[in-house]
């Protein structure tokens, strides 16, 4: 990261019931969008690489003891490990150029953040996502996620092409796969974090994001298309001769 230039800051703002206030302060590199964290110490012992390891990691113990997906989360799975999914929370996310707000259960917007540590962590399978990290979206839904993440892989390929480093997927058939590595990713996060004793705000955030995940990877299907089609009608019209 160059020393002038100061990082990409995403605040999530949280005021419970009860009175007490969290905020979690996400810091990217504004160039490669990696997320930055001080250096620890020690790191629990859930976060090993070899503790429920995903079968599609990439990773060995030599380049990487602790899995950095796990790393990511370890402020936040301290600080929910007593709290409800269900719990009524106000949130507040600023950006740079904008800020959103809303009342929610407190699994949104939970899983909100643990979606947007774990792009950015590092995690080889979790990257492909990073980009949309740039734009961050809290609170999205299925459609705005869907939406997003097909914008996003296609303009990737796009740039696969412009560069020839490789064949462009303009069929979908590697976004299909790709999706299908994230929900084993999610999949077995969720068995990473069973039995830690926590309670179940930071495990139903995982099942939150593993729902998305897997929707968008089984219906990105011609039923799907032909629904976004009809928004570029304005592209699919002759040109006026």
């Amino acid at each position: 990261m160059s020393e002038t230039t100061a990082p990409i800051a995403i605040r999530y703002q949280f005021a419970f019931a009860n009175g007490e206030r969290k905020e979690f302060v996400v810091q990217l590199d504004p160039e490669t969008l990696q997320l930055l964290q001080p250096p620890r110490a020690s790191f629990p012992a859930w976060t090993q690489l070899s503790h429920c390891k995903c079968p599609n990691c990439p990773l060995n113990d030599e380049q990487s003891p602790q899995c950095p997906a796990a790393v990511s989360l370890i402020d936040i799975v301290e600080f929910f490990g007593a709290s409800q999914s269900i719990e009524q929370v106000e949130v507040r996310v600023e950006v740079a150029e904008r800020a959103y707000q809303k009342r929610c259960a407190l699994q949104e917007v939970v899983s909100s953040l643990v979606g947007l540590c774990m792009a950015t962590s590092g995690c080889p399978v979790m990257a492909k996502l990073r980009p949309m990290a740039r734009c961050h979206l809290p609170f999205a839904t299925i459609d705005d996620t869907r939406y997003r993440a097909l914008s996003m892989y296609l303009l990737g390929q796009y740039l696969i092409a412009r560069r020839g480093a490789g064949t462009p997927d303009w069929d979908l058939t590697r976004f299909v796969k790709w999706y299908e590595d994230i929900v084993t990713v999610n999949a077995h996060f969720f068995k990473r974090f069973h039995g830690l004793g926590i309670e179940d705000a930071s495990l139903n955030a995982i099942v939150r994001l593993d729902a998305f995940a897997g929707t968008i990877a089984f219906t990105v299907n011609e039923h799907i298309l032909d629904e976004l089609e009809r928004l570029f009608q304005a592209y699919l019209e002759p040109p006026p001769t």
